[in-house]
């Protein structure tokens, strides 16, 4: 092993992640999927892995920015003979979403097989990925979060210990209640002020002048009065995190009437082919629900 971080999965939120690690002085050693989205880490002076094996033996510091969880369970070669050969004497750093439970029982397996593993999961989108501005949950033994708190200072304004395994994701899951809740309440807002025919812009400084104002506010009004959803945080990953939420809500036994109606809103975005643009556009589900005649209570 050298003394480089491994780094795997540059998409949305991965790529400028590992691009803030570099730019940092970090030494990286990255790879994914689609080759294309390596160019611009190599440009920053990281290597690039020949192989998902190739990472794993030359890193013994890891860090995970994947979709979901049978991606992550390909990647570490979880129920194969790769997975111990690839996790031991490794600390894993997952900063994607996946459930809690998928989390903890994820651990469980790295530490049986010799590795440890630390949860990370990030709350905020691009923007604040591109600028170092997200905040990093972490979930993990202490020791591990104190020894990964540094690599995730370059990614991040603030990091948060929550406690063991699995506290992260369900701080995370805490969070995106809101957010996807909220998101979907600045749309129909958004519609509602439109189908009164009100200047948009106008709305846009009534919001942001007063207590609702907010980065997100700021950075998702201008979409929904342009309609302009370049993705920033996509429509089927906040349809991914709904289901997250509601899936915990209920393993709990706790009610989430708001969320439930966010995530068919959500899904049916999703269904009107806005899988990969900005979550911003449910806006079209509210306005599918006018050509429906579903208005009002």
């Amino acid at each position: 092993m050298d003394d480089r971080i491994g780094f795997i999965g540059l998409g949305v939120m991965g790529q400028p992640m590992a691009l803030n690690l570099a730019h940092a002085g970090i030494p990286l050693l990255v790879w994914n999927r689609t080759g294309a989205r390596t160019e611009p880490l190599r440009a920053a002076g990281a290597d690039v892995a020949a192989s998902i094996e190739d990472v794993f033996r030359r890193t013994s510091t890891l860090f995970l920015m994947l979709v979901n969880e049978r991606v992550t369970d390909e990647v570490l070669g979880r129920g194969t003979d790769a997975f111990a050969e690839r996790v031991a004497g490794h600390l894993i750093v997952s900063t994607g979403s996946t459930s809690p439970e998928y989390s903890r029982g994820l651990a469980a397996d790295i530490r049986t097989a010799g590795g440890r593993f630390v949860e990370s999961p990030v709350s905020g989108s691009r923007i604040p990925a591109e600028a170092g501005r997200l905040v990093a949950l972490v979930g993990g033994a202490a020791d591990d979060a104190a020894e990964v708190a540094p690599l995730l200072e370059p990614l991040t304004k603030t990091v948060i210990h929550c406690g063991p395994v699995g506290h992260g994701l369900l701080m995370k899951l805490a969070v995106n209640h809101y957010l996807v809740i909220s998101i979907a309440g600045r749309a129909e807002a958004v519609h509602f002020a439109d189908g009164h025919g009100l200047d948009l812009d106008v709305l846009s400084e009534a919001l942001n002048s007063g207590q609702l104002a907010s980065d997100i506010t700021r950075a998702k009004l201008p979409k929904l009065s342009a309609r302009e959803f370049s993705v920033q945080a996509a429509t089927e990953d906040g349809l991914a995190n709904a289901r997250l939420v509601s899936e915990a809500a209920r393993a709990q036994g706790v009610a989430s009437p708001l969320l439930d109606v966010a995530e068919e809103l959500y899904r049916e975005a999703v269904d009107l082919g806005n899988a990969r643009i900005d979550m911003s556009s449910v806006i079209d589900a509210v306005a599918a629900r006018d050509a429906a005649g579903h208005t009002g209570s």
